[in-house]
């Protein structure tokens, strides 16, 4: 599952039209005390540590790994090789190798505990590690040489894992793609090695993922534009193929270093208990309000994946869908595995391995699948670490989607400003406090608090009551219930 993205775009963010915007999502930081500015010592270690790393010895300079990322990223996390391997394939995983410049509990490492993740929001990101590291020395840019985690995997033809293992290497990423570049040699028959590889990958992936009853969710991107009329207007970017195809390499890997932690008996785990049923009734009824057939019956994994990409109702759902993965959390372990190790939506253990430098916990879980392939000790700045990081993913976890829910409500807000006392139509889908329910509006796809009385599942017309984008706040009162 990947996090909810909104962005300005390129002729709102350069304009005077995202003053107003801008300043709500300033507000937004400060009240949640989103820490942006890095103290002079973390800053001074940063730029020691980029000079000074602790290079691995195994080269693998001469594979052509590849980056795939949105445009204009600086921070690459991963950089991927796939070849044949039989009637099979050889996946390489090369993920920036963070810990071989963050020295354990010295003011970096400190720095980078209080903060948790990267926190993104429409007009900025507040990044994890100084931009020294984070987009220079420890990036995976492309004609660079870097030290990284090499995920070495072996598929067979159905997209079954056979092997899996992990070991630090110094690494040279050939080139960096976009998702839109990628799509296109791909579509055009121009696509080869790595590239032309890729599809077959991830549609055998995504296959083991129906038959497991697994729902990754890539996220549609949420842009706000500015209409000739000066209003803003919200649209879903349809998701391209490859970001699917990409996001499974990445969910390979994430399942992988599970069952690596939990044979070895030591690690930390991003586990998620299934859906409760309110909330998969609570999803239906907006599935139903945005005019989306969902066949009683069918998995939400398997209606997730029928959903059109190219269609703003369908992506909503998407957007939406995220309301069904509630209760994920970190559980480290060292000796007795947890009881209940499962990641629901991804229906398999599974740990986050991928993006030590967006997310605090990854650079010990490389640490410790590293040590448990190769036969060695698990550190000890590591085994007293993890019990801490639950608590401080927890943290930020609950920082990181409070920005981003304000960071949404402000847009809405944007959105709806010109509309205040127009009447919509909506469906109640939930409670959203003692004396108010939440709607979901079929046009724009939209969910809101309201006054009134209606039932869930009730089809109502409401009036937009207030839509502030400062205090990011919008507010309906039910008119009208029109029946079920």
């Amino acid at each position: 599952m990947s996090q909810r993205v909104t962005r300005l775009v390129p002729e709102v963010r350069e304009g005077a039209a995202a003053a107003p915007l801008e300043r709500a999502f300033a507000k937004i930081r400060r009240e949640l005390e989103v820490p942006e500015e890095f103290p002079a010592e973390v800053l001074a270690a940063a730029e020691e540590a980029a000079g000074s790393p602790d290079l691995p010895e195994r080269d693998l300079r001469d594979v052509g790994f590849l980056t795939i990322d949105p445009p204009g990223s600086m921070d690459l996390d991963q950089a991927m090789h796939l070849e044949r391997a039989g009637d099979g394939w050889r996946v390489r995983y090369a993920i920036a190798d963070v810990p071989a410049f963050v020295a354990p509990e010295g003011p970096l490492d400190q720095e980078v505990r209080r903060r948790g993740q990267t926190v993104y929001c429409p007009d900025t990101r507040v990044p994890l590690h100084p931009t020294a590291l984070s987009e220079d020395a420890a990036s995976l840019l492309p004609d660079q040489d870097r030290p990284a985690y090499v995920w070495d995997i072996t598929l067979g033809p159905d997209g079954k894992r056979q092997e899996a293992r992990v070991y630090r290497a110094m690494v040279r990423s050939r080139q960096r793609y976009t998702y839109d570049e990628v799509q296109q040699l791909i579509d055009s028959g121009r696509a080869e090695g790595t590239l032309a590889l890729l599809p077959e990958v991830g549609r055998a992936r995504i296959e083991r993922e129906s038959a497991r009853g697994g729902a990754s969710l890539p996220m549609p991107e949420q842009e706000v534009h500015l209409g000739e009329d000066g209003a803003y207007r919200l649209r879903f970017r349809p998701m391209l193929p490859v970001e699917e195809w990409n996001a499974q390499i990445s969910l390979l890997t994430g399942i992988a270093a599970a069952e690596i932690m939990l044979e070895g008996g030591i690690g930390i785990l991003r586990t998620m208990p299934p859906a409760e049923q309110r909330d998969l009734d609570r999803f239906r009824r907006q599935v139903r309000a945005l005019g989306v057939e969902w066949p009683q019956g069918m998995a939400y994994g398997d209606f997730l994946r029928t959903l059109d990409k190219e269609d703003p109702h369908h992506l909503a759902v998407v957007h939406d869908a995220t309301s069904l993965f509630r209760g994920a959390a970190y559980t480290a372990f060292d000796g007795e595995p947890p009881e209940e190790p499962g990641q629901a939506a991804v229906a398999a253990p599974y740990a986050h391995v991928t993006a030590p430098l967006r997310r605090l916990v990854d650079r010990f879980a490389l640490v410790v699948c590293e040590a448990l392939t190769d036969g060695g000790e698990v550190p000890d700045w590591v085994r007293e670490a993890l019990p801490q990081l639950p608590g401080l993913m927890q943290e930020s976890d609950r920082r990181a989607r409070a920005v981003e829910r304000a960071c949404t409500d402000a847009v809405e807000a944007a959105e709806l400003q010109h509309r205040v006392g127009e009447v919509f139509e909506a469906v109640v889908v939930d409670g959203s406090g003692k004396d108010s329910l939440l709607l979901q509006v079929t046009d724009p796809a939209v969910s809101a608090p309201a006054d009134g009385e209606a039932d869930l599942g009730d089809r109502v017309r409401a009036e937009l009551v207030e839509a502030d984008i400062v205090e990011h706040r919008v507010r309906f009162r039910i008119t009208e219930v029109v029946g079920e």
